[in-house]
């Protein structure tokens, strides 16, 4: 890797540790270049990096400044700001689940003309997995078969582009789930409404799949915020 992506990497670690939080400028150039023990060349290359996914804007004659991880336009730098930055928490978990309605909804719908009988079978045995999950308190395998479930109705929607929509934030949506399948009443919702799911597609009916995971989506989003995000005292 060059040095120059070497310091694009380093500098944008610093940002999302909250070294430079957003509106705050970067050191002048000399003094970057000094502590990365590169040319001003080779900075200036690291720093157009960084440019070019939005994370930073410069300035002419008064510097390089920081952009709120809103404005970035690189995908891998503003998944890591959500996991790690000061940002982490409810609200990206909220967000989260947004995208998740918005993609998700479809493909159940989708699904329930196109799935077969090998994609309900495996939705049946993820269904399962759950309820013996949720009864044992095994939050991992319970997790394990929710993702699995939903990655299940994806592919069933028989649109190859669909299960590639939410891929990119896989370790996120594994830690979403952590977050709200800890609570033993939010397991119980969920699979109340996985079996609505499932019972949607084999009816093959479109609209009441459609309604299912959205109600679904509402579910999660509002047990997120009463037991995670604002717990009872």
């Amino acid at each position: 890797m060059p040095l120059s992506d070497d310091i694009a990497e380093a500098l944008l670690t610093s940002i999302i540790d909250g070294h430079y939080p957003p509106g705050t400028a970067l050191p002048p150039e000399p003094v970057l270049a000094e502590q990365h023990a590169a040319s001003r060349l080779t900075l200036r290359e690291a720093i157009k990096v960084l440019r070019s996914q939005n994370v930073v804007r410069i300035h002419r004659g008064r510097g390089t400044y920081v952009n709120n991880p809103d404005q970035w336009t690189a995908l891998e730098p503003m998944i890591r700001a959500a996991a790690t930055g000061p940002r982490a928490g409810g609200a990206i978990s909220e967000k989260l689940i947004e995208a998740r309605q918005m993609i998700e909804v479809g493909a159940a719908q989708l699904a329930a003309v196109r799935r077969t009988d090998d994609d309900l079978a495996e939705l049946a045995e993820m269904l399962d997995e759950m309820r013996a999950a949720a009864a044992a308190g095994d939050t991992e395998q319970f997790v394990t078969a929710d993702i699995t479930f939903h990655d299940v109705v994806m592919r069933a929607s028989g649109n190859a582009f669909v299960p590639l929509l939410l891929e990119p934030f896989g370790q996120l949506l594994i830690e979403g789930r952590r977050q709200t399948s800890a609570v033993p009443q939010i397991r119980t919702n969920a699979v109340a409404h996985h079996e609505r799911v499932l019972e949607a597609l084999r009816g093959g009916d479109p609209e009441k799949a459609r309604r299912a995971m959205a109600a679904h989506m509402t579910q999660t989003a509002g047990d997120l915020r009463t037991h995670v995000i604002e717990p009872p005292h």
